[in-house]
């Protein structure tokens, strides 16, 4: 399975040699374009298929933030330092969807929306694993063995300092440390990455930030701005028929903004629109009932995008979502969200 990059899909013609930004810290060279494809396997004997030593960076990984970035691109340096190959692993689906549904945190990203981030960083190969509950019976020693048998061989582990692994999360950093002296592999434990202000980094940290509205704060956590991946879905075409068609998402992604209008960045076959976002209920014309709906108004755009995938990037809250005495003073407010959103796209 081979996941492209969508600057690559975009740059496909000779280049001289050019060099791709993984994570902050490091450079991976290519000898014609920013980064060719990445190769998805989904068990741990397929570890077995890649070429030796192996360095794997090991997580959830939900929301690929600066935190999570730091433990991939080291993992990637020590790799090509030793001539090794470097393998992000990680689990679909969260462990708490598993574990504890109901206590499960809402996805920053979901497994798809997670691949297209990690492939962004110039990630070659990654590996799934599906997480059940068979797998969460997996002892620490027992999940440690298998990445050991089938690794060929298995130099390095990178984690986060806080990560937890095997039944009953009893495996740690220390246990880590020991079966890597056991099994001949180095261990590494990535310390939390902080703001400028002493702040950890965190998954949880970034929800909190999203929810209250703080895009900004969540921005500097993710090391970009916070994004949704959607699918295009059909709707009631009511922005068509007042001058102003949106592309309605079926969002993959559960941690959402506050509802209101948004300037937004809309990624769409490795090309980026500016658009106006609105997210909410659309009092003006649902009942009270209505389910909660994001859609994108993009400049200047007009072609058929059903079923196509968009990754909405939240550029800047322009107002709260409203309701309207009519739909000619709905088209009025959209004509002036329109105009913000063209003064931000020249400022």
């Amino acid at each position: 399975e081979l996941e492209e990059n969508d600057e690559a899909r975009s740059k496909k013609k000779s280049a001289p040699t050019s060099l791709f930004v993984i994570g902050i810290s490091f450079l991976i060279p290519h000898s014609s374009f920013v980064i060719l494809m990445m190769q998805i396997i989904r068990s741990i004997p397929e570890l077995s298929q890649l070429p030796g030593p192996l360095f794997l960076a090991i997580g959830v990984f939900d929301g690929v933030h600066r935190g999570h970035q730091a433990v991939i691109s080291t993992s990637a340096q020590h790799a090509r330092s030793a001539n090794g190959t470097p393998v992000v692993v990680t689990f679909d689906p969260h462990p708490m969807k598993v574990l504890r549904p109901r206590e499960a945190p809402h996805l920053l990203t979901a497994t798809q929306h997670k691949i297209r981030l990690i492939r962004d960083l110039g990630v070659e190969h990654l590996l799934i694993i599906k997480f059940d509950k068979a797998f969460a019976a997996t002892s620490p020693e027992d999940f440690v063995q298998q990445l050991v048998t089938h690794s060929k061989p298995l130099r390095e582990i990178c984690v986060g300092h806080e990560w937890s692994f095997g039944k009953g999360r009893r495996g740690n950093l220390a246990l880590l440390r020991k079966l890597g002296a056991q099994f001949d592999f180095d261990v590494v434990g990535i310390p939390a990455v902080t703001l400028t202000n002493g702040e950890a980094v965190s998954s949880t940290a970034i929800r909190h930030a999203i929810e209250a509205g703080d895009l900004v704060r969540a921005a500097e956590m993710l090391g970009r701005e916070y994004t949704i991946l959607g699918t295009v879905v059909r709707g009631e075409n009511l922005g068509k028929k007042i001058g102003f068609p949106t592309a309605n998402l079926s969002a993959h992604n559960e941690q959402f903004p506050p509802n209101g209008v948004y300037f937004a960045h809309a990624t769409l076959n490795g090309s980026i629109y500016p658009g106006v976002v609105n997210l909410g209920y659309r009092p003006t014309v649902s009942s009270d009932k209505a389910e909660r709906v994001l859609e994108i108004y993009l400049l200047d755009f007009d072609h058929d995008i059903y079923g196509k995938d968009i990754e909405v990037r939240f550029v800047q809250y322009l107002r709260p979502e409203q309701k309207f005495e009519n739909l000619d003073a709905l088209a009025r407010q959209i004509k002036f969200d329109v105009q913000q959103a063209r003064k931000l796209c020249t400022g």
